[in-house]
């Protein structure tokens, strides 16, 4: 899956409301917006001026996450595919 992909697979999800499992595992509302608009934000970037710009993004979604207390589950994962495909994509650039 392509970098933009991930990205905008990620934002899509954390656009819907939360469900129950969601708030057991530590997602609140204002932490989804707020993931889901830095994502949205590195997104756009990638959109207007290129992929490469992905060099200049230092996505730290893991340590934001652990600190926000967030216990494994489907929108942690997905978040740290965005992580890790940020990770990738930097590598390569």
């Amino acid at each position: 899956m392509s970098l933009l992909a991930v990205l905008d697979e990620a934002v899509t999800a954390l656009k819907a409301p939360l469900g129950e499992e969601d708030r057991a595992q530590g997602w609140t509302d204002d932490l989804r917006r707020e993931v889901q608009e830095e994502i949205s934000i590195n997104r756009s970037v990638l959109r207007r001026h290129g992929t490469g710009m992905v060099r200049h993004l230092r996505p730290r979604f893991d340590e934001w996450m652990e600190y926000e207390g967030v216990q494994p589950g489907r929108l942690r994962d997905l978040v740290g595919d965005v992580q890790r495909s940020l990770v990738e994509a930097r590598a390569m650039a």
